[in-house]
C-alpha cells in the first residue's frame, strides 16, 4: 500500500498495459488498493488522487507523444522498452512536459526513486539520463521531431492514431482537425442536470455553493457546470437525495430536442444507463409511460437505481434488442435512438477509444445503426417523433445513416420546426445537429429529429 501519488499511477498503468485494463477501473482499483480513497470531497488527498488522476488518464492520451520522445532519446525504441522503464519514462516525461506547477527537477528526481522503488535500481541512471537529456534540449525549444507527413504529423503531435486524424481531416478541414485534437487533450469539464421535478437549478447552484462549489449556468439546458474541478461529487448529499445527475450539455441537449410532454408514451431503445431515460422521465413531470430497453439485465438494474435516487416511478425497463423487437408497433409517441456508436465525439473522457477502436469495427456499427434505427421506427404513431443521436463524430455513423434511412422510408421526414433553441449548433442540414466540441465546448454529439407523416 502507498500514499504516494506517483507510486498509484505507476501501478494503474502497469494494470492497463500488463491486463488490457479500462483507464477508468485501474485507476479505481489503484485507489482503492492504496491509501487514496475516493470518499471525501474536500478531504485531505484529495489534491494526491487529483495528481493520480492527472497522470494516468494524461499519459494515456499522451502515449503516442511520449512513446516518440522515448524514441529520440533512449537507445531503444519504446515499444522494445522493459515496460516499468517505460512507465516511469512517461511519467517523467508527462509531467516535464505537461504539467507546469511541478518543477522539473521534481519530476527527475521522482523518477528515478520510482525506478529505486519498482526494482529498476541498476538503471535508474538510464532514467536520469534521458530526462536530463530532454531537459537540456527543452532550453532551445521542443524537442520533439514531428514526421513531415501531415496526418502523422498531428497523430504524434497530439497523441492519436493516424486513422482518426485522417478520418477527421477528410470531413473537417485541417485547421479544424487540428482544433478539435487539442480539445480532446484538454482536462474535461463537468457537467450537472437539474431534477426539475425536486429543484430549479437556481436553487441547486446555491446548494451547492453552500458546499463551496462555483458553478454556472449551462446556456441552453436546464444545467450547470462546475467552475473547476472538486472531489467525487457522487458523495454529496445533494446527489443522493436525487437533486442532479451528471451528464454532459451535449447529451442533455438530445433529450431536449426530443420534447417529452406529460403523458405520453416514449421509447429509449438504448437506454443504459438511463441518463437520457431519467431525463425523458423529469422532462414528462413523471407523468406518463417511458419504456427503457436494454440487451442486458444488470445494466437495466442501474437504470431503476437511478429512477429511485431521482425519485421518478414512470419508467418501465425491458430486456431485449431494439434491432429485433416488435411488440410496440405505432404505439410510442416518441422513440429515442441514441446508437451504440465508435464514440469518438467522447476522445477527452474516453481515452481509452483512441487507442482500442479500430477502423474496421465501424462498418459493422453502421449496420448495427441501421437496423436498429429501422425497426425502432415502426414503434412511432403517425404524427410521431424519432430522435437518432450518437456520441460520435464521424459522418458514416450520422448523417449518412439518417440520409439512407429517409431514403428507404419515404414516411418519414426530418422535422425542421421548434427547433430555434438549438439554432446556435451546426446543421448538416435542416432537422440534423452536429455539435463540434471546439465551437460548443461540450461531447461531440450528432442529432437529427425525424417526424412520421406530414411535416
Amino acid at each position: 500500500m502507498s500514499n504516494n501519488p506517483r507510486q498509484v499511477a505507476f501501478q494503474a498503468l502497469e494494470d492497463i498495459y500488463q491486463n488490457h485494463a479500462y483507464t477508468d477501473i485501474a485507476l479505481d482499483r489503484a485507489l482503492k488498493n492504496n491509501s487514496l480513497s475516493r470518499s471525501g470531497l474536500h478531504s485531505k488527498s484529495f489534491q494526491d488522487r487529483a495528481l493520480v488522476s492527472e497522470l494516468v488518464y494524461g499519459i494515456v492520451r499522451r502515449k503516442r507523444t511520449l512513446d516518440s520522445i522515448i524514441n529520440q532519446f533512449a537507445s531503444k525504441k519504446a515499444s522494445q522498452q522493459p515496460l516499468k522503464l517505460r512507465i516511469i519514462l512517461q511519467l517523467g516525461l508527462y509531467q516535464i512536459r505537461y504539467l507546469d506547477k511541478i518543477p522539473a527537477s521534481a519530476a527527475v528526481n521522482t523518477s528515478v526513486e520510482l525506478a529505486k522503488k519498482n526494482g529498476l535500481s541498476k538503471i535508474s541512471g538510464v532514467v536520469n539520463g534521458i530526462l536530463r537529456s530532454y531537459l537540456r534540449q527543452s532550453a532551445d525549444g521542443d524537442p520533439l521531431i514531428l514526421p513531415s507527413d501531415k496526418i502523422a504529423y498531428l497523430g504524434v503531435k497530439y497523441s492519436f492514431p493516424d486513422w482518426i486524424v485522417k478520418l477527421f481531416i477528410d470531413q473537417f478541414s485541417y485547421q479544424k482537425t487540428e482544433a478539435l485534437l487539442d480539445w480532446f487533450n484538454n482536462t474535461h469539464h463537468i457537467d450537472l442536470r437539474t431534477n426539475i421535478i425536486k429543484i430549479n437549478r437556481e436553487n441547486l447552484q446555491n446548494k451547492l455553493l453552500e458546499n463551496n462549489i462555483e458553478t454556472f449556468l449551462l446556456k441552453e439546458a436546464q444545467g450547470l457546470r462546475l467552475s473547476k474541478a472538486v472531489g467525487n461529487i457522487g458523495n454529496l448529499e445533494e446527489f443522493k437525495q436525487g437533486l442532479f445527475t451528471i451528464q454532459d450539455a451535449s447529451a442533455q441537449l438530445v433529450t431536449h430536442l426530443l420534447n417529452p410532454q406529460a403523458g405520453e408514451t416514449i421509447i429509449d431503445a438504448c437506454a443504459a444507463p438511463g441518463g437520457k431515460t431519467t431525463h425523458i422521465a423529469e422532462l414528462m413531470g413523471d407523468k406518463g409511460k417511458v419504456i427503457a430497453i436494454d440487451t442486458y439485465a444488470k445494466r437495466l438494474e442501474k437504470i431503476k437505481e437511478n429512477a429511485t435516487r431521482l425519485g421518478l416511478t414512470c419508467i418501465e425497463v425491458k430486456e431485449g434488442d431494439s434491432s429485433e423487437l416488435t411488440e410496440w408497433e405505432n404505439q410510442a409517441d416518441r422513440v429515442l435512438v441514441d446508437v451504440p456508436c465508435s464514440g469518438l465525439g467522447t476522445l477527452h473522457t474516453n481515452p481509452d477509444i483512441r487507442w482500442r477502436k479500430k477502423p474496421e469495427e465501424i462498418e459493422k456499427l453502421t449496420r448495427l445503426q441501421q437496423k436498429i434505427l429501422t425497426n425502432a421506427s415502426k414503434w412511432v404513431k403517425n404524427g410521431g417523433i424519432l430522435v437518432y443521436a450518437t456520441c460520435t463524430l464521424n459522418q458514416k455513423e450520422n448523417e449518412n445513416i439518417v440520409t439512407e434511412f429517409l431514403a428507404n422510408h419515404p414516411q418519414w421526414q426530418l422535422d425542421t420546426k421548434n427547433n430555434n433553441f438549438l439554432d446556435n449548433y451546426s446543421l448538416p442540414s435542416k432537422g440534423m445537429i452536429k455539435i463540434f466540441p471546439p465551437d460548443d465546448n461540450m461531447d461531440g454529439f450528432f442529432i437529427a429529429k425525424l417526424i412520421k407523416g406530414e411535416v
